[in-house]
């Protein structure tokens, strides 16, 4: 759609005579290049996921796509790509003090856009560098807040990774007996909704509580 108006407005700066519309098609075209890093920079994860080798293009498309939607006061587009820069630092990595202010940064975006789901991302990812720094409860408090936004959303495949990041957390805190209850509840989650990669980490922290006794 942007770029169809970016060649409509084209035509309008060039046979309509309208100069202000080249301004516009600026705009639009940021828009396509945001939203073009922010997709490519997942794809760019997701392989590291894969490999677990780093790509540094990964955290320039990020960055790219946040200033973008910057620009453009895009407040939901700059929440989900200032998310992502956390995610590099966090999880590519291992350095979660440095992504806690851009889960931060996320979230309040998130909230100002109303967009729950990378609202739900964010309380999450701030869960995890809670744990990190040995504050369990707050930990709880922000997963179980990125579990109920995602049951809100009806995003199952979410809801059983919220699971088991509760039940993590529970094994941490020595509750084995609600670690078990919460995991036996993400996999039928995951099962339901043929999240096959969840149900392969609720199998591997279920090996891990059964050997930890």
């Amino acid at each position: 759609m942007r770029l169809a108006n970016a060649k409509a407005l084209y035509e309008r700066a060039v046979f309509g005579g309208d100069s202000k519309a080249l301004y516009v098609a600026d705009r639009e075209l940021d828009g396509v290049e945001a939203d073009l890093a922010l997709a490519r920079g997942r794809i760019v994860h997701a392989r590291f996921l894969n490999d677990r080798k780093e790509d540094p293009a990964e955290l320039t498309l990020f960055e790219r796509a946040a200033e973008l939607y910057r620009r453009l006061g895009d407040i939901r587009g700059e929440a989900e790509a200032v998310f992502w820069i956390g995610i590099v630092h966090q999880v590519v990595h291992g350095d979660s003090e440095r992504g806690l202010p851009f889960f931060e940064r996320s979230y309040d975006l998130a909230l100002r856009a109303g967009d729950n789901l990378t609202l739900s991302y964010a309380a999450r990812h701030i869960g995890f560098a809670r744990g990190e720094a040995g504050d369990l409860p707050a930990a709880r408090e922000k997963l179980e807040e990125s579990l109920h936004l995602r049951r809100e959303l009806d995003f199952k495949p979410g809801v059983a990774a919220a699971l088991l990041a509760l039940a993590e957390l529970a094994r941490r805190d020595n509750r084995p007996a609600d670690a078990r209850t919460l995991l036996e509840e993400a996999d039928a989650v995951a099962l339901a909704s043929d999240a096959h990669g969840i149900r392969t980490w609720i199998t591997a922290t279920r090996t891990e509580l059964d050997q930890s006794g």
